[in-house]
């Protein structure tokens, strides 16, 4: 079974950073999108960044300039380092992937179980 888990969330004052990350494990034989989400109490889940095999990245324009992804393909990890922490930013973050088991196998998109961020002085 193909297990995501996150790490790194906490309590940070505004202003502050902090580093997510992601790891993927199972059995894996390829991953494709690997992606950030985050879900304010009360609002929809909403999609922050992702990132593809080839390093391309993209953000929704609430972080652009603040939150970087990355990821490093042979730990099957993916990162996301927050700058510049808004307490609009509190929120349980979730890290998301398109994986595939085998080379017969289509990719089918995995949840990690989040991970809480709260930025409050």
């Amino acid at each position: 079974q193909v297990k995501l888990v996150e790490y790194g969330g906490g309590l940070v004052e505004p202003e502050g950073s902090l580093r997510l990350s992601c790891a993927a494990s199972g059995p894996i034989f390829s991953i494709e999108d690997m992606d950030w989400y985050r879900q304010a109490p009360g609002l929809q889940r909403e999609l922050v960044a992702g990132i593809l095999t080839n390093g391309r990245a993209a953000y929704v324009d609430s972080v652009k300039g603040r939150f970087t992804i990355s990821r490093d393909n042979a730990k099957n990890a993916v990162y996301l380092q927050i700058d510049k922490l808004k307490p609009e930013d509190t929120a349980v973050y979730y890290c998301s992937a398109d994986v595939a088991t085998s080379s017969d196998d289509r990719h089918h998109r995995y949840w990690g179980q989040g991970t809480q961020v709260t930025v409050s002085s």
